[in-house]
């Protein structure tokens, strides 16, 4: 039978894109061209469930002309993934155009869409039209790009109803020229119009104004939905995305972590929030589902190994932890003093209370309580004045830190509970990963092997250490970083392991990135056994009066 993809009516998109901000997600295709950035096929899957999760509008799948692996890619994606408009990007070219449609094919219930491009602007028509057949002259050329953008259309058209047309480098483009051609394109049948802000180039006022400029000169076409794709060279895409919203634009093109070509793209967990916390302003909202904002995040961190920065915003750990103690001491009595959303609304946990040099007396005690360490109105002077020194000596004050401030004992290298004899780790193309260690428990003077396989070699190799150690952890967080440079460079492991709300921290540098792994992992694990032996030392009584402090407070 023939394939006719024209199956998503004109009624179902208008239905789509007329009521709420439509949110495009292009992480797949423009998030994947960041450099190192490039995603397997099952992950490219994966992360497009997860989109439909979030429950985005449209689904940039990739670019098929590009490779064979980008045309499988929207190939599985528009046969696999349910519930986001399944979208191929094609230049305006017959080639481009129908190889979009045909890894369309498989597009269930009809819901695709081809986006076609050209470039507007003089200085792409200079630098890529130089080819005597695209014309001699600026206004030859322009002529010609022009018909280019009515035929791609047209021809995509033949494969559905939904088109998108993008004006390249539309921020740098003449006014009067980007009118015309999108003129055309929307008389050849484009549903969409996308103006994007290609090289990042525009500030909001100005970007907002090609909007108004193009809604004026399409006011036949009232149904044409107006886009906006930002990057951020300058740091200003998601403001000229809110810009362009402001003077009509009705589609958001952006991407998770706002990954992209070289500063990236306008970030996707940014826009929604700004639209939803700023409601009253845009009197616009998107129908993402924004609780799974946070798991989103780290799933394409993960996905591309790009680490998430900690203050990135609505996503980054540091998003809703507060240190300075006037941010701790409004927070706490009203969360909305200092927090302008909820964190659990967008998957983060609420209310992180981090201690430093800047915190002060509420954040400590408020803490202090959490954990069941309740210090007797008498004590609070001398505990706050030795949380003090300690804070200008360590960066963040952790919840082992925190016991041994109640404690009148002076401090004294921490006896370890754990310790590596041994490790081997075995990974292969075509086996999962395995890891066999050695841990030496010296509660009992014991050695206890044990091996385990895993999701990847460090996965592995704590899954045995847990077996060797007797016990499950939950691994909050772990990062690693390069501390010098060269084939050989010092690889530097962070963790993060938690216990019923209280957290520990380990950490370690080596030339071999398992190996610091291993040990910032027992380090972590030593220091929860430790907490937990001192804890069973100190008596509380649950009216929140301290019964006794053994050796009292200093």
């Amino acid at each position: 039978m023939e394939y006719d993809g024209r199956r998503a009516t004109d009624n179902q998109q208008e239905g789509i894109m007329q009521d709420h901000v439509v949110i495009f997600d292009t992480t797949l295709r423009d998030g994947e061209q960041a450099p190192g950035a490039s995603m397997t096929l099952p992950e490219k899957v994966r992360i497009a469930r997860q989109l439909a999760l979030l429950n985005v509008d449209v689904i940039e799948a990739g670019f098929p002309i590009s490779s064979p692996a980008q045309s499988q890619a929207v190939e599985v994606v528009a046969g696999e993934v349910e519930g986001p408009v399944i979208c191929a990007l094609a230049r305006a070219v017959e080639a481009d155009v129908r190889a979009a449609g045909e890894a369309l094919r498989p597009g269930l219930t009809g819901k695709t869409r081809i986006h076609t491009f050209i470039a507007t602007s003089d200085i792409h028509l200079d630098a890529k039209f130089g080819d005597a057949r695209f014309g001699r002259t600026l206004e030859e050329k322009r002529r010609t790009i022009l018909r280019m953008a009515q035929e791609a259309v047209a021809h995509a058209r033949t494969y559905t109803s939904d088109v998108e047309f993008s004006a390249e480098d539309a921020g740098r483009t003449d006014l009067g020229y980007l009118c015309e051609i999108v003129q055309a394109a929307v008389e050849a049948g484009a549903t969409t119009i996308n103006i994007p802000d290609t090289t990042g180039y525009c500030i909001p006022r100005e970007y907002a104004a090609l909007f108004e400029a193009v809604k004026d000169c399409l006011k036949d076409h009232p149904s044409v939905v107006l886009s906006a794709h930002c990057h951020d060279d300058l740091g200003l895409a998601v403001a000229n995305s809110l810009a362009a919203v402001l003077a009509g634009a009705r589609q958001i093109e952006c991407t998770l972590n706002g990954i992209g070509e070289r500063a990236g793209n306008a970030a996707l967990e940014e826009v929604v929030m700004a639209l939803r916390v700023r409601r009253e302003l845009f009197e616009l909202d998107t129908q993402i589902e924004a609780q799974h904002l946070a798991e989103s995040s780290k799933m394409i961190s993960i996905a591309v190994g790009f680490p998430v920065p900690p203050n990135k915003a609505v996503v980054g750990r540091n998003a809703f932890s507060h240190e300075a103690g006037i941010h701790q001491h409004g927070v706490l009595r009203r969360r909305d003093t200092y927090e302008i959303m909820r964190a659990e609304d967008v998957g983060q946990k609420p209310e992180q209370i981090r201690l430093g040099r800047h915190s002060g007396r509420h954040g400590l005690f408020s803490r202090l309580e959490k954990l069941g360490l309740l210090v007797p109105q008498d004590q609070q002077d001398a505990i706050y004045r030795r949380f003090v020194e300690l804070a200008d000596r360590k960066k963040e004050i952790y919840d082992q830190d925190l016991y041994h401030l109640i404690d009148a004992r002076e401090e004294v290298p921490m006896t370890p509970f754990y310790r590596l004899d041994r490790m081997s780790i075995a990974a292969g193309t075509n086996q999962p990963p395995e890891a066999d260690v050695t841990i030496h428990h010296y509660r009992t003077g014991q050695d206890r092997r044990e091996h385990a396989t895993g999701d990847g070699p460090v996965d592995a190799l704590y899954r045995a250490i847990d077996h060797a150690v007797g016990s499950a952890h939950v691994l909050e967080s772990y990062t690693i970083r390069s501390v010098s440079e060269g084939a050989d460079a010092v690889g530097e492991v962070t963790v993060l392991v938690g216990d019923n709300g209280a957290f520990f921290r380990g950490m370690a540098r080596h030339t071999d990135v398992l190996q610091a792994s291993a040990a910032a992992y027992l380090e972590a694990l030593n220091q929860l056994e430790a907490f937990r032996a001192d804890e069973e030392s100190v008596v509380f009584v649950s009216n929140g009066i301290m019964q006794s402090f053994q050796g009292g407070i200093a």
